[in-house]
């Protein structure tokens, strides 16, 4: 039987009952929105996305987003402070369309990063984590400069493992611990520089979701065309997608490139 947005949208609300919660369809958005009562925080949920994964993957899909937004409305539900949670706090890595606001109007504490991304802090809460906001900053009198000092000493901590597939005389590295912060760890310079230093060819890096960093060693025209399809797909399939353009590496630098296929990039101004 065919899924549509209205079966969908049964399915979530029987799951995510709750007399704390209210829900509301938007029929020319196509999305539900569970929210609390008591302060008006909740989620959005684009219904035609979550019908594209579960008939992909089926009740799996579903089961998967209801857990995601138990955490997420029950960290909402919370308040956190920063002092004593200093080795929990992580940097994540976002599209520069992402909203620069919580839900309840706070600011968020973000940082530029390249044309297409920008830094984000978070809380590591275990099964999910609590953006930073600049009341929370406030509040414990830190400055950007520290928060992302601590962010980023706590991201090198991470285990760097990784695998590799060689595709046409192409080395691929996959980054995908599924600890939230695979994409950030594009942050992690040294990383970076170690994969440059046994790269053959040139050194193409792509984040197109949250849960997946791609290092490439390009050594052949093919190669660009794997990349660009690549990260294509990871970015469509993404929980949580960040951007479908890869970027060139050089003299530690980002450059977002648009690869044409069956061309090499011949633009990296």
């Amino acid at each position: 039987m065919k899924m549509t947005s209205l079966k969908m949208k049964k399915i979530l609300e029987e799951r995510l009952t709750d007399s704390s919660l209210n829900t509301k369809y938007n029929r020319e958005q196509d999305t539900l929105r569970l929210e609390w009562k008591s302060s008006n925080q909740g989620v959005t949920i684009k219904l035609p996305n979550i019908i594209a994964k579960y008939n992909e993957r089926g009740e799996q899909a579903i089961d998967e987003l209801v857990d995601h937004i138990h955490e997420s409305l029950k960290i909402m539900n919370q308040s956190y402070q920063l002092e004593g949670m200093e080795k929990q706090i992580f940097p994540v890595i976002r599209s520069t369309s992402f909203p620069t606001s919580s839900n309840s109007g706070a600011e968020l504490v973000f940082k530029e990063h390249t044309a297409e991304t920008r830094i984000f802090y978070a809380i590591d809460l275990g099964k999910s984590y609590r953006l930073i906001d600049r009341v929370m900053l406030e509040k414990e009198n830190w400055s950007d400069k520290q928060i992302d000092e601590i962010a980023t000493f706590n991201l090198r901590s991470l285990e760097q493992s990784y695998k590799v597939d060689t595709v046409a005389d192409n080395d691929f590295y996959f980054f995908a611990k599924q600890d939230g912060y695979d994409a950030s760890r594009i942050l992690n310079d040294s990383l970076l520089e170690e994969i440059a230093g046994m790269s053959k060819g040139e050194l193409a890096v792509a984040v197109p979701h949250q849960d997946v960093l791609i290092l490439a060693d390009i050594r052949n025209k093919t190669g660009y065309d794997i990349l660009a399809q690549m990260t294509m797909k990871f970015f469509t399939e993404g929980r949580i997608p960040i951007t479908s353009l890869p970027f060139i590496y050089e003299e530690r630098k980002l450059t977002p490139i648009f690869i044409l296929a069956k061309n090499k990039p011949e633009d990296k101004k």
